[in-house]
């Protein structure tokens, strides 16, 4: 049986409706006062959190944990009929004003253009605290949401979100969310790869991804994978499965992409991306070889959307189909081995390379076109919520 990526949410079903569903220390306190209620807000900053030099799994449990949220979702769009479903993933805080961070797909039902947000959300505390939540945006490109409560009478502890530029293969990792349903579990294992691209909501790849075997499964999609210093490398997404259960194999949306995403979310709720039209193949030296490219690395152009930003610059798509170690290809087309001078090795590496940029601004790819190489300027449109077919 074939293994699948399984976004990891737990989906509940209903009867009348087909409903699928180490210490730290605690600093910058402040109280705000109404003619009501006094509330008292606490947020734990860096103090206490480890420099990441040593990994404790007890430790960054204690300090993180009380900053990890459930997340429930009711209403959300069925994409097997007719009715609603709800859902149950994890989420963690991001801000002393009550943001919360969290995987698109949990807050979300549905696919592409059909994508709706849930009807409700609330947010349930480590300390027992279950609270409504607005959905201030979501990113289904990345798979991210951003979620807002009211910090009235909550102890909120923020998470630092880090980044996966200096990342490295067996570093140690800590998973925290509510698996199956069972809040504030730990599981712990290791970055087991980097740079892996999983399906978006829209059909397009999200590239960047962390792999880890640390434990996975439905409901901890939301949650953060954190780094020895507990500083949160990625958001849980996804397990690789052939049986519907997690195998050691999980993914979560790197940080870099997250902060990116969140930062737009923040701004006016809706997240834009850079589109360039084409589909691609990785070349390797026995591929170059076999079809005469003068690049052993690179992105293979092997289709253009028809009208898109690609097409309009002049760039050239493969035609016809030939077959090459198990695979068809389509030969004759451009293999793109720069963006603005940053080389292109991975066939991911061109979808990471346009995140910087966006819609409306132009950029110089570097092709080689036979025993040519050419600058080609294209003008880049905004990414469609459903991804070309064909």
């Amino acid at each position: 049986m074939t293994a699948r990526p399984v976004l990891a949410a737990v989906l509940a079903t209903a009867v009348v409706l087909p409903l699928a569903g180490c210490g730290g220390d605690k600093s910058g306190t402040t109280t705000a006062t109404s003619s009501q209620t006094t509330t008292r807000i606490e947020v734990l900053k860096d103090a206490g959190r480890s420099d990441g030099t040593s990994f404790d799994p007890r430790g960054i449990y204690r300090r993180e944990s009380p900053g990890v949220v459930t997340v429930i979702a009711t209403g959300l769009k069925s994409d097997t009929g007719p009715g609603t479903q709800s859902g149950l993933g994890s989420g963690f805080v991001i801000s002393p004003d009550g943001e919360v961070a969290t995987n698109a797909h949990v807050v979300t039902g549905g696919t592409g253009s059909a994508i709706r947000k849930a009807s409700e959300v609330f947010v349930r505390f480590a300390d027992g605290n279950q609270v409504p939540a607005t959905v201030k945006g979501f990113d289904p490109f990345s798979d991210v949401a951003l979620l807002k409560v009211s910090p009235k009478g909550l102890t909120l502890r923020p998470l630092p979100i880090g980044s996966t530029k200096d990342l490295r293969v067996g570093s140690p990792v800590a998973a925290i969310g509510s698996p199956f349903g069972e809040e504030q579990s730990l599981s712990i294992g290791v970055i087991s790869a980097l740079n892996r691209s999983i399906q978006s909501l829209t059909g397009f790849d999200t590239p960047g991804a962390v792999q880890t075997d640390a434990a996975i499964n439905h409901g901890n999609s939301g949650g953060p994978l954190l780094d020895a210093g507990g500083r949160v490398l990625g958001i849980n997404a996804q397990i690789q499965t052939s049986t519907g259960d997690g195998s050691g194999v999980g993914f979560a949306v790197p940080a870099d992409t997250v902060k990116r995403s969140l930062a737009q979310l923040r701004e006016d709720g809706s997240a834009r991306y850079a589109y360039l039209g084409v589909a691609s193949a990785a070349v390797y030296p026995q591929l170059a070889q076999r079809f005469g490219l003068k690049s052993k690395t690179g992105a293979w152009i092997q289709q253009l959307t028809r009208g898109g930003p690609a097409d309009d610059a002049g760039l050239r798509g493969g035609s016809g189909e030939k077959k090459f170690q198990a695979r068809a290809y389509s030969p004759g087309g451009d293999v793109v081995i720069g963006v603005e001078g940053e080389k292109i090795s991975r066939e991911s590496d061109l979808a990471k390379s346009l995140l910087p940029y966006k819609p409306g601004q132009t950029v110089t790819l570097t092709v080689r076109r036979g025993d040519a190489t050419k600058r080609i300027r294209v003008k880049l449109g905004e990414r469609p919520l459903d991804a070309p077919r064909g």
